[in-house]
């Protein structure tokens, strides 16, 4: 497998298919009937990784000469790669049947919605592992914390994709579940927290991973990725929707009262669907982080030169 750019679509389109099926299993719960969200979630999840799916069999170099080569892993269960032609496999069935039970039946079993939502976690975790137990070690692709980072990027992706579709096509859904305005202020501040774990865990390795640690968080913070890094994932990754999802909450919580005077001294000021505006710039920060942040940690990682 080659280790570039290309790989950073898959990990990207997996972990948003993976975020966005457990956003349309929560839907379930949702304080009131949101059916449009939910299938704009389940439609999202299925494709999403199954493109995925086919740009890492593309990638993998089996492409369409041997593609029974992905069929013949599922024999060695020693292997990750193997374990994730399993999960994957068995997450597109079951997103997929869940899809076509939504649509012929217009409701799905929850237990098949939860055993759903517990497979996207594992594909959204598979894909740090799948970096972690990579042949050559790249001291950034740290096994402990990131597949952490990538279930809680997956989330956040998972959530914005489907959100920002259903502003566009039925906004009286996006605010169906309560947590959602939470988890868009709670989500960036734990993917920043888990990224400077990150770099710090690899900025400690000593021995002989000491200088592609430290030379691989350089080129994150200072090098030749440090534009990508602050500009591409800190600040419109992270910073944006976080600042939008405050001042839309803001705008949305404010006594009613204050609501009054202001619009007694002009709320004319404030043009009509700037709420919604604001939610789409946001979600759209969010996608544009997600896969800046897959990208930097493949193309800024660098292998331990073992002499």
């Amino acid at each position: 497998m080659v280790w570039d750019a290309f790989i950073a679509i898959y990990l990207f389109l997996a972990g948003l298919g993976a975020g966005a099926f457990v956003l349309g299993a929560l839907s379930n719960w949702a304080k009131k009937p949101a059916p449009r969200m939910k299938k704009i979630a389940f439609v999202i999840a299925p494709v999403a990784v199954a493109v995925g799916t086919l740009v890492l069999v593309v990638d993998a170099k089996a492409g369409f000469n041997n593609p029974l080569r992905f069929f013949m892993l599922v024999s060695n269960l020693n292997s990750v790669m193997a374990w994730g032609v399993v999960i994957l496999s068995v997450f597109l069935a079951v997103s997929v049947v869940d899809l076509a039970l939504l649509l012929v039946r217009k409701k799905t079993p929850k237990a098949l919605d939860v055993a759903g939502a517990l497979l996207a976690v594992c594909v959204a975790a598979y894909t740090g592992v799948l970096l972690g137990d990579a042949g050559v070690a790249f001291p950034l692709w740290n096994m402990a914390l990131l597949p952490v980072l990538f279930v809680v990027s997956a989330a956040s992706t998972g959530m914005a994709a489907v959100l920002f579709v259903t502003h566009l096509v039925a906004p009286d859904e996006a605010e169906a579940l309560p947590a959602l305005p939470k988890a868009g202020l709670v989500l960036p501040v734990l993917e920043l927290v888990l990224v400077a774990a990150l770099l710090g865990v690899t900025a400690s390795a000593s021995g002989s991973a000491a200088a592609a640690a430290s030379a691989s968080v350089a080129n994150l913070l200072s090098g030749a990725y440090a534009v990508p890094f602050w500009l591409g994932f800190v600040c419109v990754g992270l910073v944006l929707p976080f600042a939008l999802e405050l001042a839309r909450r803001g705008k949305s919580g404010a006594p009613k009262a204050a609501v009054s005077e202001a619009a007694a001294d002009g709320a004319a000021a404030v043009a009509p669907g700037s709420g919604k505006a604001l939610a789409l710039v946001g979600e759209a920060g969010v996608l544009v982080g997600g896969f800046m942040l897959r990208y930097l940690v493949i193309m800024a990682a660098l292998a331990v030169a073992f002499a």
